[in-house]
């Protein structure tokens, strides 16, 4: 009876104009509220990269929202919630469901490691409850593993390698050593990697994966061996994030292997990596962005009130989750309620125009979140004109092109 009364009231509330923008008089929300969560690595290799500077980015998404509709917001208590999953799987897995049952979060956001980020989707699954990832890169959230409430905003394996492989491969060296962090995200971007420089008539010609996480920092064992293959590779692609792309290419220029004649190529980079580096440490280096914060007014605009809040310029990953958190206030305003299954429907093919997301669209057959990408090189120390401004953009990846069709793997 308590299940039909509750459909009579959906049912009700429905046919009296729930599905515009709502007043709060009108709301239907769990607990009269919205909650965020943002479960990300706040401690470890990818803190800098994401960590809590997401969290702010999310604080100013709801700060937009609310200032936006004022008085006719679906509900102005929106708050945030926001725990480290250290990079671990068992973690991420309990620090969500601690999330959705206990912290009454309606939607989780961020989750940077693969293997972290598949668990958190079975839970999401389980829960039913909206899982926007942005840090995580592995296609099989949109492949094998997804599901109705996975949404895959920013990035992913078959984007960074479609771009840098391709790329790189055409341009600088035909053989390729691909070093990779031995878990869902390495082995994934090897196989992405690899069939990327196959097709662009390249050839990797050995590959290792390394342990992850690297405690020690140590990756001297595999950049020796990469000068004596045979044959030699033009190319060292790393697959590294973070803190350990860091040590990685510390240790590329030590052991001067450019001067060996091994280039070398990053699969994954960010902002904050060239930060902690230098330019004059990657210099020429090309790779596939999500988002830079020069690129244009827009997006500089964005990172001023950022760099105010966080007290420095946003990654990529800290404006995919402003925009992911602010499309999903969006949604729910537009559907009058927090109801996954009712956001989740107003979200697939909505096209999206935003800071983050350039002809932006949420594919309704697999939840890939497409937009226009960006091959980016590092620039030489000479010509870096002010703090942060370490790239320049050489191309736009379209949408079109930047993100793999939908899998017949995916079975939402």
């Amino acid at each position: 009876m308590g299940v039909a009364a509750a459909s009579a009231v959906v049912v009700l509330v429905a046919g009296c104009g729930g599905g515009g923008p709502q007043s709060s008089g009108d709301q239907k929300l769990t607990g009269d509220k919205i909650v965020l969560g943002v479960l990300n690595d706040q401690s470890g290799a990818y803190s800098e990269l994401s960590g809590k500077n997401s969290v702010a980015a999310v604080e100013m998404a709801i700060a937009d929202f609310t200032a936006k509709y004022g008085d006719k917001a679906v509900t102005t208590d929106i708050t945030v919630e926001t725990a480290d999953h250290q990079n671990k799987p068992d973690v991420a897995n309990s620090k969500a469901q601690e999330m959705y049952d206990r912290k009454g979060v309606d939607l989780i956001l961020d989750v940077p490691t693969s293997s972290a980020a598949l668990k958190v989707a079975d839970v999401a699954k389980e829960k039913k409850k909206l899982y926007f990832n942005i840090g995580a890169a592995t296609t099989d959230l949109t492949g094998k593993s997804c599901n109705k409430y996975t949404f895959h905003y920013a990035y992913d394996t078959y984007m960074l390698a479609n771009g840098t492989g391709k790329t790189t491969t055409e341009q600088i060296g035909k053989n390729w050593y691909i070093l990779y962090p031995n878990y869902a995200f390495g082995q994934d971007m090897e196989k992405s990697f690899s069939t990327a420089i196959t097709a662009a008539g390249g050839t990797v010609v050995g590959k290792d994966g390394a342990p992850f996480p690297n405690t020690s920092g140590d990756f001297s064992t595999f950049l020796l061996k990469a000068p004596n293959l045979n044959p030699k590779p033009d190319v060292l692609g790393t697959m590294q994030a973070g803190a350990e792309l860091v040590n990685v290419v510390k240790q590329y220029n030590e052991f001067k292997l450019r001067d060996k004649g091994v280039g070398l190529a990053v699969g994954l980079m960010f902002l904050t990596d060239i930060h902690s580096l230098t330019p004059a440490a990657l210099a020429g280096t090309t790779y596939t962005d999500a988002w830079y914060w020069n690129f244009d007014a827009k997006n500089r605009e964005f990172a001023d009130r950022f760099q105010q809040k966080a007290g420095t310029r946003p990654t990529f990953a800290h404006a995919a989750n402003y925009s992911a958190a602010l499309q999903y206030l969006e949604a729910v305003q537009a559907a009058g309620t927090d109801d996954a299954d009712a956001v989740v429907k107003g979200l697939e093919g909505k096209t999206v125009e935003d800071v983050f997301l350039r002809n932006g669209k949420i594919r309704a057959e697999d939840h890939r979140v497409v937009h226009d990408a960006y091959l980016a090189q590092v620039k030489p120390q000479s010509e870096v004109a002010e703090p942060w401004d370490y790239v320049k953009v050489l191309k736009t990846i379209p949408a079109a092109e930047a993100f793999r069709a939908p899998s017949a793997d995916c079975k939402l």
